[in-house]
């Protein structure tokens, strides 16, 4: 089923779309134009769905209905609407071009690059005391066989009591290990989702789930996400669901990534009501849960409001300790955490029992390490906001009270372009496009502040530069691209 945008709600979404006033004001039906190519260019109206009648959205819009007769003949005409009498009008872009995301890519090996393009903090000084620790608890498994699908008991348990702690009640028997939340999302999707399968997500989102999404051949609708708070339009989510009824939503509301949004409690409770309503299972990717900056509260876990076994929840450990210790996880009810369980033994069998060890000491001296995370992450995020504060004030950042990134609006659609003159002064960058589909979001960039501060506002010196010479600059050679992590 197609989803469809209300007359109300596209209004909502224009804003102030209205033409400017002055000698060379251009006709409000150019302006509307205009503005709704704008939202398809931010992926803030996603692709292929259906436009409000003409009727409808000047009844929304207090305009005349021959101003949106002609605004959507002028979004025909620049292949941004596709018509059929007596069906309605859907929104695409020029061509019906696609462009996909990659998934992950291997950096070049490259001492001098500053690489803005994996948001991770590198090891904490804790990893080799527990690594230490781990390998003297290691003998006791060794007359095993070593396959443990599920996990070890003591880290599913440490992990349980973790969401216990929380607010959601959890047994170890709700908790399946993985190598990292990308392995999670991956069985959850072989588990959960047939080939061609329906999925929402939002827009922008983590390229390596869309990836895994794309190797289920899934259909994807977007929702997309404002660039203030609280990005989520409760309307628009909710309605998308009631409308296109997918089998699955791939949702980051705990600092969502890369925006750095947290999805409001009430929001969670209707989310996972109408889930249910529609038949909808939801994954829920926490992988940032642990990094609220400025003493921001965090709303109840999303599973807190499932009664009905709707809510999978996957995270790991690669964003509060360390992206190298490959141990992640899934929550689920327990008869889904054995048919994952039985799905994973065709895959990988088990994960590393060391590196369980490790991590069972890692989270034993969680509070301390992560209060440490979250003061060098608030430093560093401080840092990249004033620097770009000072050398590109034109842009548009919204500061997140959580997570590892900033979700940029730059001074034009050059995200790409931006990305590549970068490359050349030593600055690996995220474009927009790559956190989204079709090739949207040339307006943002994703800029992580996971590195030294100093080495934050070097690269903000660095993207200044090119930034002001692109329109002049010569042609940039192709380089190999970076992880997107």
């Amino acid at each position: 089923m197609t989803s469809q945008v209300r007359g109300v709600q596209l209004a909502r979404l224009l804003g102030q779309w209205h033409a400017l006033p002055g000698r060379r004001r251009s006709p409000d039906y150019a302006a509307l134009a205009g503005a709704v190519r704008g939202l398809l260019a931010d992926g803030r109206l996603p692709l292929g769905v259906r436009l409000p009648a003409e009727r409808e959205l000047a009844e929304a819009l207090k305009i005349s209905r021959t101003t949106v007769t002609a605004a959507y003949r002028e979004l025909r005409e620049s292949g941004h609407l596709a018509s059929r009498r007596g069906a309605g009008s859907w929104t695409m872009l020029p061509g019906t071009h696609r462009v996909a995301s990659t998934g992950l890519w291997t950096p070049l090996d490259d001492r001098d690059m500053i690489d803005l393009g994996v948001a991770a903090l590198a090891a904490p000084p804790e990893l080799l005391p527990a690594a230490r620790a781990a390998a003297e608890d290691l003998p006791r498994y060794l007359g095993g066989a070593g396959y443990h699908p599920t996990g070890i008991i003591e880290l599913r348990e440490a992990v349980a009591h973790a969401y216990t702690d929380r607010g959601l009640p959890t047994s170890p028997d709700q908790i399946m290990v993985t190598n990292g939340t990308q392995h999670a999302l991956d069985l959850v999707l072989r588990l959960a989702l047939a080939p061609g399968g329906h999925v929402l997500v939002e827009a922008p989102s983590y390229p390596n789930a869309l990836a895994a999404l794309a190797a289920r051949r899934a259909r994807i609708t977007t929702h997309g996400l404002a660039v203030e708070e609280p990005g989520w339009d409760a309307d628009l989510l909710l309605g998308g669901l009631r409308q296109a009824r997918p089998k699955l939503a791939y949702l980051i509301p705990d600092f969502q990534n890369p925006t750095g949004h947290l999805m409001p409690a009430a929001l969670r409770e209707r989310v996972v009501a109408t889930a249910h309503a529609v038949g909808t299972d939801l994954v829920v990717d926490e992988s940032f849960v642990d990094l609220p900056l400025d003493g921001t509260v965090l709303p109840p876990p999303t599973a807190s409001f499932d009664r009905h076994s709707r809510v999978i929840t996957i995270g790991g450990m690669s964003k509060p300790f360390w992206g190298g210790l490959r141990i992640g996880w899934v929550r689920a009810s327990a008869p889904q955490v054995q048919r994952l369980a039985a799905a994973r033994v065709g895959v990988d069998m088990a994960s590393p029992v060391l590196d369980q060890l490790v991590a069972v000491h890692l989270l034993a001296d969680a509070p301390a390490i992560v209060a440490a995370r979250r003061a060098q992450l608030t430093a560093q995020r401080d840092a990249l906001l004033a620097a770009l504060a000072q050398r590109l004030p034109e842009w548009r950042v919204t500061v997140p009270h959580g997570g590892v990134t900033l979700w940029a609006e730059l001074d034009g659609p050059i995200s790409s372009a931006l990305a590549r003159a970068a490359e050349e002064v030593g600055v690996r960058l995220a474009p927009g496009p790559r956190f989204g589909l079709d090739g949207t979001l040339e307006r943002f960039l994703r800029l992580p502040f996971t590195l030294p501060a100093a080495d934050l506002v070097e690269a903000v010196g660095r993207i200044a530069a090119v930034r002001y010479d692109l329109d002049r600059g010569g042609r940039s050679q192709w380089r190999e691209p970076a992880v997107i992590a």
